[in-house]
């Protein structure tokens, strides 16, 4: 009797065994790889794993956000099924929605409960959340404490304050022997980078968001101008000519190295810059961007990214239950003190742990929660050129082809023409 009750319960196993193993999904995963991106990603894909007895592949992307959009319009369009999860910019909802999972169908309505509104009312299209908001961005200011104080020099307020600063202390530093010092570098390559860092300059000099809200073309005024003709003279003077090629990773290196004063780029860099191996490690402070001038205003572009099902996936469920893992509140926090990546849970910015790992959560709370948003919810799925026209025409002003107050000029007809076609 005994036997054959033992030899039932193998049986029993067995099947179980069996079951749970056909139950199991294969998933992969497209993760950024800036910073420590594709390493927290990993870390919280192994987690999920453990947890559900599920298997993920992590596939990393291109670190050009324009060049990861083209791969994954390219994926989506032939309806492909390769990669289940996606991380998007905060800018692709619109452009992609069509092809992405209605998550509140899956996770119910109270999917995003939680999480910064703006951000949820974003990655809702026609009343479907097709994106979970992971993690938000904005621009700010790191600086070289130990060099300002050297120098005698306060924090600049305004962008003319950091262009004197910037070349004073660059010039002192190379006097004395330093020759690879710069002054300022940030994201100049054209790419969508440079769409956001030149968003930021115009709009601190009060020359509006390129495209309002209500779709009017409004680039071509002297402020932006103004903006664009100050950043061009930062090339070959406080930044080296090599910024018009670099990205976020390009102008960390620079600054981690030790080698520039100022440096604009996202919240992932400071927990890198406090790292053991880091040459700056605890001689950087950060701020927000300058203003445009006495009459002007910081203005930090927004970013930040989301997760978002495919819906040609062959797990949807499954893959909107790894995505309500990866955004929840447990997961952010530890990547918030990891790796200080900008949780989209209030919750957490008021939260001991994450403010003694990044004290400037706390204080720069206003400039994340005001971020500047580039024009994708008026030009919708013409977002893409629009903003290849800005940063193309940015980075002529920057290479020296255009003056500012030309390529607004130049901006203006190209998006109006855009703008009659598209939006």
């Amino acid at each position: 009797m005994k036997k054959t009750l033992l030899t039932s319960a193998i049986a029993l196993a067995s099947i179980a065994s069996a079951t749970s193993s056909a139950q199991a999904a294969e998933l992969t995963i497209s993760c950024g790889a800036v910073g420590a991106e594709l390493t927290l990603c990993q870390e919280g894909v192994s987690a999920w794993e453990e947890k559900t007895g599920h298997s993920v592949d992590v596939v990393s992307t291109p670190n050009s956000s324009t060049e990861r959009l083209s791969l994954y319009q390219q994926i989506l369009s032939a309806n492909s099924s390769d990669i289940d999860v996606m991380q998007i910019d905060v800018v692709w909802p619109g452009l992609l929605a069509n092809h992405l999972l209605d998550l509140r169908e899956v996770l119910g309505e109270d999917a995003a409960a939680g999480h910064f509104d703006t951000i949820v009312t974003n990655n809702t299209i026609e009343g479907r959340l097709v994106a979970m908001p992971w993690f938000t961005d904005a621009g700010v200011l790191y600086y070289r404490e130990d060099l300002l104080e050297k120098h005698g020099h306060d924090v600049p307020t305004t962008w003319q304050e950091l262009t004197d600063i910037a070349r004073d202390i660059k010039d002192a530093e190379r006097a004395e022997g330093d020759d690879r010092m710069q002054g300022f570098v940030f994201q100049g390559r054209a790419y969508e980078g440079l769409t956001v860092n030149a968003l930021e300059w115009v709009s601190s000099f009060g020359g509006g968001s390129v495209v309002d809200q209500d779709g009017e073309v409004t680039i071509n005024n002297e402020k932006a101008a103004e903006a664009l003709d100050l950043a061009a003279s930062w090339i070959g003077d406080i930044s080296p000519v090599g910024v018009l090629n670099y990205t976020e990773e390009e102008a960390r290196g620079v600054f981690q190295g030790g080698n520039a004063v100022f440096m604009r780029n996202w919240p992932y860099a400071w927990s890198l810059a406090q790292s053991e191996d880091s040459d700056v490690r605890d001689k950087v402070g950060v701020t927000q961007l300058p203003a445009g001038g006495e009459d002007g205003q910081s203005a930090a572009g927004l970013g930040g990214w989301n997760l978002a099902v495919s819906r040609y996936s062959e797990h949807p469920e499954i893959a909107a239950d790894l995505v309500a893992f990866l955004a929840g509140e447990e997961e952010q926090k530890r990547r918030a003190i990891q790796a200080s990546y900008n949780p989209t849970i209030d919750a957490l910015y008021q939260d001991e742990e994450v403010l003694e790992a990044v004290p400037f959560f706390g204080t720069l709370y206003d400039t994340f929660t005001n971020a500047v948003a580039r024009p994708s919810a008026p030009t919708g799925d013409a977002y893409g050129r629009v903003s290849n026209a800005f940063f193309s025409a940015s980075h002529d002003v920057l290479s020296g082809n255009k003056d500012g107050a030309q390529a607004v000029a130049d901006l203006e007809g190209d998006l109006l023409r855009l703008k009659r076609r598209n939006w």
